[in-house]
């Protein structure tokens, strides 16, 4: 026979969250619609695949060490430390694991618009995985767990401007410092640079 399970959230905040979790995962097509209208055609599926990998590869990240680090119990002043691949975690957490993960996943996307036609596609998958699974999730522990150590002296977060958007921008600055600017636009034998046309200004606005 089987056991039920009753969770100690409502279906209503389960499916509260699930939606809202889509339509932040929309912001993906949005970066990716941007990201492809602002840079050269030969690079587009590069762009795109990259996109595709903030998910997929950070679905895995997130899933086996991100959301433990952020919302782990038992745990210190810098980060969580329970609850790795889901293990000994109600499994009525999923709906809050997939919401926060889109989160995870926005944060991660921003550095690759700012980096966009000079990183290998070796090297993003790397920093995917790195920002996924340690950079925000520490950030987010700080602020939104538990134990919110940063929240407690007085930090204001409005709709995650710090959490999500100053932690993936903040990585976006740092990458783009040191990857520099894109080779085609570098004019031999001057330091000007010349400005490169967007590909499709319809893919950009409508991202």
């Amino acid at each position: 026979m089987a056991t039920i399970v009753v969770c100690s959230t409502s279906s209503l905040d389960q499916f509260f969250l699930l939606i809202n979790g889509i339509l932040v995962f929309f912001m993906q097509a949005g970066f990716a619609f941007l990201e492809a209208g602002t840079i050269t055609s030969k690079n587009v599926t590069n762009i795109l695949f990259k996109n595709y990998m903030d998910f997929i590869i950070g679905a895995i990240s997130y899933f086996a060490v991100g959301y433990a680090f952020a919302y782990g119990t038992n745990s210190n002043d810098f980060i969580g430390n329970t609850g790795f691949f889901f293990i000994d975690t109600d499994y009525c957490q999923l709906a809050e694991w997939f919401f926060q993960f889109t989160f995870a996943a926005t944060a991660t996307t921003i550095i690759s618009g700012a980096m966009a036609e000079r990183t290998a596609v070796t090297g993003y998958i790397a920093y995917s995985i790195v920002v996924t699974g340690f950079v925000y999730p520490v950030v987010t522990y700080w602020v939104w767990s538990g134990n919110p150590w940063l929240l407690d002296e007085g930090y204001v977060d409005f709709a995650g401007s710090g959490v999500v958007h100053a932690t993936g921008g903040t990585a976006a600055l740092v990458g783009a410092y040191f990857v520099g600017p894109r080779n085609s636009v570098r004019i031999e034998g001057s330091k000007r640079l010349n400005p490169i046309p967007p590909h499709s200004i319809p893919f950009a606005a409508l991202g």
